[in-house]
Order: structure tokens, then C-alpha cells, then sequence
């Protein structure tokens, strides 16, 4: 039987604001590109919900940061936890999905050059599989690790903060939480918009040691419902 208790107190997952190449609808993946004036804008109305939502300073109760070693995913980190005085761990199992072949090219570009493979991939039937691409369950299952390690140094008194990237944190939650063992389409969640997070709490069902409970998914800040976020009227 596991012990109880030793795990994070909570995990709260948050994708990196939006950055030019989002903008423009073309494929990240590994490729380090920095966050946009509108994507640092968003960060910064993320890392201050964050903060008056989840920190508590008089509590007792620790923050853990843990980004992605990519540019754009340290950026969004550093927007929270510069805030709160703590530092930023990078693990580079957090990396965005790997696209390949694919990485820097627009999604018309695939339309057009790849026509019956882009098909398969807007189907989710693996069409980039054939260009390189990382597997929906490899990336899963690298990021749910890593979480799990995380979730274990950071132990009972401390919340997580994890900063990553729109699909992989789609495919490790799903692996988390069990759902590719119903659907192994990975097709169970979606993406997650830009500088918005997903909150995921330890269980403890049965002294079952991993087991979790998701709260929220695709959350953001009140003005991330508004058209402002993806056209703020001041940038700077």
C-alpha cells in the first residue's frame, strides 16, 4: 500500500502566452520561439491571476515552478513566479509535442504541399506520424512522468506550477488521468488557449498514490473571454 500525502498539494499546468509564429498559424514544436507583445501581455494578466487566485503568503503552503527549457514556456514562468520570489526549474520533458518535418511551416503551407497527410492529421488519424512527428502517446507519457517526479519533490505542503505547451499539456493530462485507456485517439481534451491553465488535484482514493482529480481545464484570466486578449488596447 503507498503511503498518502505525498504528493503535490495541487498541480496547476499552464500553456505559454501566444508568440508570432501562433499568430500566424505555423508549427512551434521544438522550434524555440519567444512570446509576441501581445503573448508577454497575456503572461502578465495570467502570472497576476495566478497569484491572487492560488498564493497565499501567510499560509504555510509553497509554490513549486517548473517550465519547459523552450523560451516561450520560460518567459510565462518567469511572468508568475518573479512575482512571488521563487525560481524557475526547466525539464525539457515538458517540450512541446515534436512536429518533424512539419516544425515552421503554416498550417495553409500543409494544406497545400501536404494535402492528403494534413487531412489525416485535422481527422486525427496521424497523418504527421509520416513526417516525423512525436507520437501522441510518447508525448504524453514523457510529460505525465515528468509530473509525477515533480509532484514528488514538491510533496504535501507545496502547490506545482507547471509551464508547457498547448499539446503536450493536452497529452500528458490525458495520460495522467487515465483517459487514453478509454479512448486512445487522445481526443478527450482540447487544446488549451494561450496563457491559460489547467488545475489538477491528488486524489488519495483508496491510498491510491496516482491517482487525480481535474478542477479546471482551459481556465484564464476574466479578461481572456473578452476580445482584448488577442487585441489588447496597450501592449507595453
Amino acid at each position: 500500500m503507498a503511503e498518502r500525502h505525498t504528493q503535490a498539494r495541487s498541480i496547476t499546468i499552464v500553456r505559454h502566452g501566444r508568440t508570432a509564429y501562433n499568430a500566424a498559424h505555423r508549427i512551434q514544436g521544438w522550434v524555440d520561439i519567444p512570446l509576441d507583445e501581445v503573448g508577454l501581455w497575456q503572461v502578465n494578466q495570467t502570472g497576476e491571476a495566478l497569484q491572487n487566485l492560488y498564493v497565499q503568503p501567510d499560509s504555510g503552503v509553497k509554490q513549486l515552478v517548473v517550465a519547459s527549457d523552450l523560451s516561450r514556456a520560460m518567459q510565462t514562468a518567469h511572468a508568475f513566479a518573479d512575482r512571488i520570489g521563487v525560481p524557475v526549474h526547466t525539464d525539457e520533458r515538458f517540450r512541446e509535442r515534436n512536429f518533424g518535418g512539419w516544425e515552421g511551416q503554416s498550417i495553409d503551407e500543409l494544406a497545400e504541399f501536404y494535402p492528403e497527410d494534413f487531412q489525416s492529421w485535422i481527422r486525427k488519424e496521424g497523418g504527421e506520424l509520416r513526417h516525423g512527428a512525436e507520437t501522441h502517446h510518447d508525448c504524453g507519457v514523457r510529460g505525465a512522468e515528468a509530473i509525477r517526479d515533480w509532484s514528488r519533490k514538491a510533496g504535501p505542503d507545496t502547490d506545482l506550477f507547471i509551464f508547457a505547451h498547448g499539446s503536450v499539456i493536452e497529452n500528458m493530462v490525458q495520460q495522467l488521468l487515465g483517459f487514453d485507456q478509454v479512448h486512445a485517439d487522445y481526443l478527450s481534451l482540447g487544446t488549451m488557449g494561450n496563457a491559460h491553465w489547467a488545475r489538477i488535484m491528488p486524489a488519495f482514493h483508496n491510498d491510491e498514490e496516482d491517482r487525480w482529480t481535474i478542477m479546471e481545464y482551459n481556465h484564464g484570466p476574466a479578461v481572456a473571454d473578452t476580445p482584448q486578449w488577442t487585441n489588447p488596447v496597450n501592449v507595453s
